[in-house]
This record gives structure tokens, sequence and C-alpha cells, in this order.
């Protein structure tokens, strides 16, 4: 599969959720998506993890968890070496994208459901 490999952290079984509905749109844009939510489950062809794991080869992390949720994966998101963290709306976390923008990680306040619908993704 082309495109950027994206990480949806956040991920949510209810198809009505933002980070449900990027896994979908992620995937029919031609984007390998990985995510991981609060339990397994599938969206697609894609199997939601409920832990992390040290994938390899992250274009972009769009992240879906409040700042209190992030904390615990802050240096998860780090080791990952993404090119980017896009922080959705109700993810905006001003602390932490200083930290990765130090490491010289892209950091977007952005919705990723509006980049790919303009084609900006």
């Amino acid at each position: 599969m082309s495109g950027k490999k994206t990480l949806v952290l956040g991920a949510s079984s209810n198809p009505t959720q933002y980070s449900h509905l990027a896994v979908v749109r992620l995937t029919a844009a031609g984007h390998e998506a990985v995510a991981i939510g609060r339990e397994p489950f599938s969206i697609g062809t894609v199997n939601v993890i409920d832990s992390p794991e040290p994938f390899s080869d992250i274009d972009t992390v769009t992240l879906y968890l409040n700042t209190n949720r992030q904390t615990a994966y802050e240096d998860y998101m780090l080791s990952l070496h993404p090119r980017r963290i896009i922080f959705n709306p109700g993810a905006e976390n001003p602390a932490f994208m200083k930290k990765a923008a130090e490491q010289g990680i892209v950091c977007m306040e952005a919705c990723t459901l509006v980049m790919l619908s303009t084609g900006v993704f």
C-alpha cells in the first residue's frame, strides 16, 4: 500500500466517532493505517490494538486523545520518530507540541478528516 503510514491513536469502535472515520477514510485514500484504542477490535481490514507496539516507518500520528490521556503515550509517540503529529480538535496539547517540535517533528492543530477531504493530508 502506498501513501503515508499513519497511526490513529485513540481509535473508537463506534462508527460515528471521528477517530473511527479517520481509519476508514485513511485506508480509502490509500494510506496504510494502524490504530490503538481502548480494546482490540477491527475497522474494516485494520486490526485495532489496545497497547503500544513498536511500529516502524510511521509518517504521521493522528491524535484523538485528550491531554490527560495523551500523557501515557508521549514517550511512545516520540519513539516512533514520526514526521508529523496531528492534534485533532479536543487533542490540543501545547506542552507536548513543544516537546515534539524540539525533536524535529512537525506538529499541527488540524482535523485529519478535513485534511483528507481537501487533499492536503
